[in-house]
């Protein structure tokens, strides 16, 4: 590998760093010809805590299974997860109303976010008419394929 070909590696894994941290992904891998560069990061997750935690002897088993899927919305029967990587907009606009917030009855087809993908504005439809749980997304986010948006009972 020549002296050029090792500087332009270098300044390509810092813009590739660069544009994980502004984009909040974990990895990404970009391959031409015979040239091949993956750059990841550990993500740390932090959990928050409202209340002052109990020690675990005294948690009830009931508590911890409510726990359990809290901490795993994918688990959850009534999860809507992303169709697509991209950007989730809670509103249709900057500044606009959100389209559904927790409590709010939604009809299967309504829409309840937008992801942004290629710079596309994909509506993503309720699979099912029910209630809006939670919001697992902020407005903004980057989402994966698969991730939990919502939780609609």
């Amino acid at each position: 590998m020549s002296k050029e070909n090792k500087t332009f590696d270098k300044e390509l894994i810092r813009e590739l760093a660069l544009l994980l941290d502004e984009t909040n992904l974990s990895e990404i891998e970009l391959e031409q010809k015979d040239f091949r560069v993956r750059v990841a990061r550990q993500l740390t997750v932090e959990a928050a805590v409202a209340a002052p935690a109990a020690p675990a002897a005294v948690v009830p088993a009931a508590a911890a299974v409510v726990a359990a899927t809290a901490a795993d919305p994918s688990s959850h029967p009534g999860v809507v997860t992303s169709p697509m990587v991209g950007t989730a907009y809670l509103a249709p606009e900057p500044g606009a109303r959100v389209f559904v917030e927790v409590g709010d009855r939604v009809s299967e087809g309504q829409t309840i976010l937008i992801v942004e993908a290629m710079k596309t504005m994909n509506q993503i439809p309720a699979p099912r008419s029910g209630t809006v749980k939670q919001i697992l997304v902020e407005d903004a986010q980057p989402v994966e394929y698969g991730e939990p948006l919502f939780i609609v009972e």
